[in-house]
């Protein structure tokens, strides 16, 4: 009985014949190809789950907004009685509904796409697609529920006594700049929940780590040393709250986004995006095989 061919003498005669190798990484150029080919059916599967969410609630998607609202009211109840009228922003209401709104993009992308991998093993295993699809059809599926929560907030400004004006525009592409920052993230925790997938159970203490310093129910401390200090630097430099400052300066009179939040924003949002795409896509091939 003759021996079976080995590994090397297998990948050989594979080359020899331009036989590619089945589930293989493909050239980055050549995923990028194949992912846009695949733009209609990202868009379409983070449709149909947006559309899947609470249908069975006698609300439906009302709990979208409702749920973030009632986050706001009891931050905003609890908050409102403990914090010194000092250490809150200017427009307490409008400021913590633009906080908690962004934050709640911010954190379903994060939780969402570390289980976009894990939670359709199914799929990934039965059907050949970019896996990236993944993670983007988490973050679009985000963008749709961002966009009803986008309305409730400005007319929640509006009735705390904000001005219609065209500064609201800034809205695009301090949202844009969001949108970039948390596909990096989504991409990034996709695969390290694949290596690790107790990192599931350590997101609701990261995500409320992240709340808790992005400032969203209290001013930017105006001291510079001690605590205070500690305190003003870390939501300097939070991508979290550089964005929720940026929304805030473009639709609140008394909230100016910090200097240089734009160009933080913009560095955070296009490093994230391209290191957590690629080093997504590094792991291609492992996907569906752990």
């Amino acid at each position: 009985m003759s021996q079976p061919p080995s590994h090397a003498e297998l990948a050989a005669l594979a080359a020899r014949h331009n036989l590619p190798k089945l589930g293989g990484r493909p050239p980055l150029p050549d995923y990028l190809r194949e992912l846009w080919g695949r733009r209609f059916f990202c868009f379409e599967l983070a449709r149909a789950r947006f559309r899947s969410q609470n249908e069975q609630d006698r609300l439906g998607v009302a709990w979208i907004v409702l749920r973030p609202l009632i986050n706001a009211a009891v931050y905003g109840f609890i908050f409102g009685l403990l914090l010194p009228s000092r250490s809150r922003q200017e427009n307490f209401v409008a400021s913590l509904v633009v906080g908690v709104f962004i934050f709640q993009f911010f954190a379903a992308c994060l939780t969402d796409g570390a289980k976009s991998i894990t939670g359709n093993a199914g799929l990934v295993r039965s059907l050949h697609f970019p896996r990236a699809v993944l993670p983007l059809a988490t973050v679009i599926e985000q963008l749709l529920a961002l966009g009803p929560m986008v309305v409730v907030m400005l007319v929640v400004t509006l009735l705390t006594g904000e001005p219609v004006r065209l500064h609201w525009l800034h809205m695009v592409p301090a949202l844009a700049l969001m949108t970039l920052f948390c596909t990096g993230i989504a991409m990034m925790t996709a695969r390290i929940t694949i290596h690790i997938r107790d990192v599931t159970q350590l997101l609701p203490f990261i995500t409320r780590i992240v709340f808790y310093l992005s400032g969203i129910f209290y001013a930017t401390p105006k001291s510079t040393s001690g605590a205070q200090g500690a305190l003003a630097t870390v939501l300097e430099f939070n991508p979290v709250h550089i964005y929720i400052s940026l929304v805030r300066g473009a639709v609140i009179v008394g909230e100016p986004a910090p200097a240089g939040a734009w160009l933080l924003g913009t560095v955070f949002a296009v490093a994230f995006a391209v290191f957590g795409f690629v080093y997504f896509w590094a792991a291609e091939e492992r996907y569906g095989r752990e």
